[in-house]
């Protein structure tokens, strides 16, 4: 896909702030950082949402998750961080390929979702 941002990214066309890098996945801090550990893992064939994975991603989905401890310890995440993947328009998606958040630090990051009254 020609005008997707990351896999604009993942050809070099678009610098980033690379971390790691394989056959399969990606990972790059984030432009806009909400803690100070934030990065993201994507994989290397577009795929727009999670909707749209299916087995045929499963080594770099699988991978995804598999590296995210160690690139998050790398970081400075060593005593937990957390992870998100937001998928469509109700999850708050905002680049149509699927990326994984890794976000952490020393301090805690506080409720994932503020509950409704």
């Amino acid at each position: 896909m020609t005008d997707c941002l990351f896999c604009r990214i993942v050809k070099g066309e678009i610098p980033s702030r690379k971390i790691y890098e394989d056959d399969d996945i990606y990972a790059f801090h984030d432009i806009h950082p909400l803690a100070p550990v934030h990065f993201m893992i994507i994989p290397r064939e577009h795929v727009a949402t999670l909707y749209d994975a299916g087995m045929a991603q499963h080594r770099a989905l699988g991978k995804m998750l598999a590296m995210a401890g160690e690139l998050a310890r790398r970081e400075g995440a060593n005593d937990g961080f957390r992870t998100i993947i937001n998928t469509g328009r109700v999850g708050n998606q905002e680049v149509y390929h699927v990326h994984m958040h890794i976000i952490g630090g020393p301090d805690p990051l506080g409720p994932m979702i503020l509950r409704k009254k």
